[in-house]
């Protein structure tokens, strides 16, 4: 098989087996992101049209709104994106393919690693996308600190990621990852304020929000655009911490064979 190297003695081939056959899945896995773009492509224009739309709006309701209108919808568009990374996965499945990955001598580790490479740099590059055009076209100021917007993004296409390949090894079918991404991604977006600013929503909203992933990107990504970097770390250290505990939940079931694909 193609993600069967052959055994070499030492650290070092180890490694280099290993790139090598996280290199294959991503090649792959890359083709068959360019041959079905729609989706993503209207991940991104979607919420370019909401910002320019829903800009004067934010910018008389509250102090910053062209901040607010720009981070927010990013954020709303880019937890859709959990539907990307997670049929990515789900797709071997319904092909009956991952059992054949499994049995190579790729672990789950490097087998979610190939599968989702791709998929984590398209969330990247939607993000950037999007933050470039909110200061070109929507008047967005111009970051101060980008090394620290890039270090928020990086982490919040990173903690998307880990929950859209936890949901691929546990539903059963792509309709039910549809229905789980697409209500999930709009609750825990609109609770975050990522639709309506979090002062304009009841006080009961404003304390459950602080459950919602999105409620700390918003608020990694508020802070980074205006180069407040105290501000970003703690969002982002509990971003770092869901992802973590997602990503090794959903390696763990996979390990265990818990994803195999005649569970569908």
């Amino acid at each position: 098989m193609l993600l069967d190297t052959g055994h070499r003695a030492g650290p070092a081939a180890a490694l280099r087996e290993s790139l090598y056959r996280i290199r294959a899945l991503a090649n792959n896995n890359t083709l068959i992101r360019l041959r079905d773009p729609g989706q993503t492509i209207s991940y991104v224009v979607m919420p370019m049209v909401l910002m320019l739309v829903l800009k004067p709006l934010y910018v008389r309701a509250v102090e910053g709104g062209t901040t607010k209108v720009v981070t927010g919808l990013l954020v709303m568009f880019s937890v859709f994106a959990i539907s990307i990374a997670g049929n990515a996965i789900l797709a071997e499945r319904t092909w009956k393919t991952w059992d054949r990955l499994r049995v190579s001598r790729a672990p789950a580790a490097e087998l979610l690693i190939g599968k989702t490479l791709p998929i984590y740099l398209v969330m990247i590059a939607q993000q950037t996308i999007l933050l470039v055009y909110g200061c070109l076209v929507i008047g967005l100021p111009v970051p101060g600190n980008v090394p620290l917007v890039l270090g928020s993004i990086l982490i919040w296409a990173f903690t998307l990621l880990a929950i859209g390949a936890l949901l691929a090894a546990i539903v059963r079918s792509h309709g039910e990852l549809s229905v789980i991404a697409d209500v999930g991604a709009l609750t825990l977006s609109s609770l975050g304020g990522a639709l309506v600013p979090l002062s304009l929503m009841p006080e009961w909203a404003q304390v459950a929000a602080q459950l919602s992933p999105g409620y700390w990107a918003l608020k990694m990504l508020q802070a980074a655009v205006v180069g407040d970097t105290a501000g970003t770390m703690l969002p982002a250290a509990i971003l770092l911490g869901i992802a973590l505990v997602c990503g090794a939940f959903a390696i763990r079931r996979l390990t265990r064979g818990w994803g195999r694909g005649g569970l569908l």
